[in-house]
């Protein structure tokens, strides 16, 4: 058998918000539609009418994958201000109220809506999902689940983006994770042995009616549904592009890693849940700011010193797969601060200089929908 391609399938979900007053707006029909003339099947609705999603084609590597997605968010931006409108690449909208929207195009979602009930009414939040595609044996995609489960942590708290909710701020970095916590077969996987196994537990489901079929499973990570890949489901959705390829890249080299070992007959420990869930834990309230269990050691270390060995232990992984420039800048993530601590700075500088607290809300988000456009348009084809 063939050794993996580690190929890369970006999806991103993003806020539909009038570009004046940064206030929620429905998606209107002629700009999906626009969007699906310019971009094709690459562009969605989401559960929310105020929300649209995007999902890159397959890339053999980062450099065709930056191209693909600052087509799209490049692309789509320019639909979306045809129509007074603007994207913004973060978890939550920071004061905007879910209960006041509607669910977005598609029976699907209105069917979401029923089955999660009151759930739903907080249902608002947007994500980053990244695909590595492992190839056609099975088994290797939950055998690596098991041991990628471990660096999930760090892929939050390097992405987190939703700080505000509701006009207040959290004290979290990623809000998000605790509304879609609230889901069903949501959370970090659960320990399985064998595809054999994880197929046995889906089809039980099936076979109840309960679902229609794996993609109704929303872990942080699983198996995809419709392609040979491990979906990574953790990551907020991140307003900077080149952030967002870090993070991306980071998470191709966490496959090439395990995979790795695994031919050279080693493997990374699989954790207790338990471990994991105290790292995802405090990657979701301190961020790049906050420290994690080193479970090697049994204390806590920086967030960002504990990223640079693994930086370190993946180099020969992010050379091979040509994303070392990409997997160096989550170094700098780390030290500068992700989305969610740039978002809280701007709203103390807005404040600073006499704002009110929705007005620096306000003044906050549109330096958010200004970060989305950065880097987007070497990506972009001819008009």
């Amino acid at each position: 058998m063939s050794d993996p391609a580690f190929s890369l399938g970006i999806e991103e979900e993003y806020l539909v918000v009038d570009a004046e007053t940064m206030e929620l707006a429905a998606v209107p029909d002629e700009m999906l539609a626009a969007a699906k003339k310019r971009l094709g099947d690459n562009v969605s609705p989401e559960f929310r009418d105020c929300q649209i999603e995007i999902g890159t084609s397959v890339a053999a590597d980062i450099s065709e994958a930056r191209a693909d997605l600052a087509h799209l968010r490049g692309g789509l931006a320019e639909v979306a201000d045809d129509y007074g409108l603007a994207l913004v690449a973060v978890s939550c909208h920071p004061w905007g109220d879910p209960e006041s929207r509607g669910t977005g195009k598609g029976a699907r979602y209105d069917k979401i809506a029923e089955d999660i009930g009151g759930i739903a009414d907080r249902l608002m939040t947007c994500g980053m999902h990244v695909h590595v595609g492992l190839g056609e044996d099975p088994e290797l995609r939950t055998d690596l689940m098991a041991q990628a489960s471990y660096f999930l942590p760090f892929v939050l708290a390097l992405s987190a983006s939703s700080p505000f909710w509701r006009g207040e701020d959290t004290r979290l970095s990623s809000w998000r994770l605790n509304v879609f916590d609230q889901c069903p077969r949501s959370g970090l996987p659960p320990k399985i042995e064998s595809w054999a196994e994880y197929r046995k537990m889906v089809d039980t489901l099936v076979k109840a009616e309960i679902i229609e079929d794996a993609s109704k499973i929303w872990w942080d990570l699983r198996p995809s549904e419709a392609w040979p890949t491990l979906e990574t489901r953790i990551a907020d959705v991140m307003p900077r592009m080149e952030e967002a390829l870090s993070v991306a890249a980071f998470v191709q080299c966490v496959m090439r890693m395990l995979w790795r070992l695994k031919t050279e007959n080693k493997r990374w420990r699989v954790y207790e849940r338990f471990l994991i869930e105290e790292n995802r834990w405090r990657a979701q309230r301190y961020g790049t700011e906050g420290t994690l269990l080193d479970l090697g050691q049994d204390r806590l270390r920086p967030m960002e010193e504990l990223l640079g060995e693994l930086e370190e232990m993946m180099e020969p992984d992010a050379r091979a797969l040509g994303c070392l420039d990409e997997l160096r800048g989550t170094r700098r993530i780390a030290h500068q601060g992700s989305s969610a601590v740039r978002q809280r700075r701007a709203f103390d500088a807005a404040r600073a200089k006499g704002a009110e607290p929705r007005e620096a809300l306000r003044e906050m988000l549109r330096g958010v929908s200004r970060e989305f456009m950065e880097g987007v348009q070497g990506g972009m084809p001819p008009m």
